[in-house]
């Protein structure tokens, strides 16, 4: 017999969730980076029917303040897969990662929901990974970015007879991110639009191996990057979308450096082999002088999405 949404009123848990980079060059919808930028949910159960949402930091002026706010509609997901009624809910949340530049907003929104739905579940309902990924995956469309948004790391996600699966690898201590994003926004629905259906088989087997190599890069030997983060299946495509953007990451690689476009852009990720390498390139883009580029140096977060359980009223 399903326990009554009343008996969580008052249960009280804290979420924080990771920035991803999705693509990483060739891993078109399958390699994914989380990095050090978060977003932090703060949720309290309520009497059920009840909703209060407070949005702070970037994009808290576009996101609704009703059952349609993504992170609801995440917690909502996660509450009808376990046949349990949900509470209401008090909802504040902290926004760091930039909406609509490639740095994987909606997937943290996605996975902040899930994390906090396994809270308030817990201990009388568990989400096991496995489950986290699929719901995850299931909302957001795609596992490239939910995977590291959840598990850290870099990783590989796939889809089977399954469901979507994934496998985490520990990033090689030489490599240094750095994310240049701009203040104009890209739409990943457009990104896509922009693709063809059909690659040359040329460009299918040159991503193939510079995926594999891009594994061996990240986790054994970084000096590798540059070559390894060569792509034919998507960046050009949508190259004219983001000309800013294309002039960046041809600009760097023109100077040795590792440039992708990070997820489905517009913000440019450099995959440096190295601190000091880092700082060269952040020298570049701000003598190109044309287009503002905020610079951030960041490290791999490891840990992936957390949620914490707080009793009522502590703080």
């Amino acid at each position: 017999m399903n326990a009554p949404a009343a008996s969580v009123t008052g249960r009280r848990v804290v979420v924080r969730v990771p920035a991803t980079s999705a693509n990483l060059g060739p891993g078109f919808d399958t390699l994914g980076l989380a990095l050090s930028v978060y977003d932090e949910l703060d949720v309290t159960a309520l009497p059920e029917g009840e909703l209060e949402i407070e949005v702070s930091g970037a994009g808290a002026e576009d996101v609704p303040r009703d059952a349609s706010h993504l992170v609801v509609r995440a917690i909502a997901y996660a509450y009808e897969s376990t046949g349990r009624p949900m509470p209401g809910l008090r909802l504040r949340a902290h926004n760091v990662i930039p909406h609509g530049r490639g740095l994987g907003s909606s997937g943290a929104a996605v996975v902040s929901g899930l994390l906090a739905a396994k809270g308030l579940l817990e201990p009388e309902v568990t989400l096991s990974d496995d489950t986290l990924l699929r719901l995850a995956t299931e909302l957001e469309g795609h596992p490239d970015n939910v995977a590291p948004a959840l598990f850290g790391g870099l990783t590989i996600a796939w889809v089977d007879e399954n469901g979507p699966q994934h496998k985490k690898l520990l990033v090689h201590r030489g490599v240094s991110p750095l994310v240049f994003v701009p203040e104009f926004t890209m739409s990943t629905e457009v990104a896509r639009s922009l693709q063809p259906l059909q690659v040359p088989r040329e460009d299918a087997v040159f991503n193939v191996s510079r995926s594999a190599l891009l594994i061996a890069a990240l986790t054994q030997s970084p000096e590798l990057l540059q070559a390894a983060t060569e792509d034919k299946l998507h960046q050009n495509y949508r190259a004219s979308a983001m000309p800013e953007t294309d002039k960046l990451v041809r600009m760097l690689r023109a100077q040795g450096f590792a440039a992708v476009v990070s997820g489905a852009g517009p913000s440019v990720l450099v995959l440096a082999d190295g601190p000091g390498r880092r700082l060269e390139a952040a020298a570049l883009a701000a003598e190109a002088g044309d287009t503002p580029w905020e610079s951030l140096m960041l490290a791999v977060d490891f840990k992936g999405g957390t949620v914490k359980e707080y009793a009522e009223g502590s703080t």
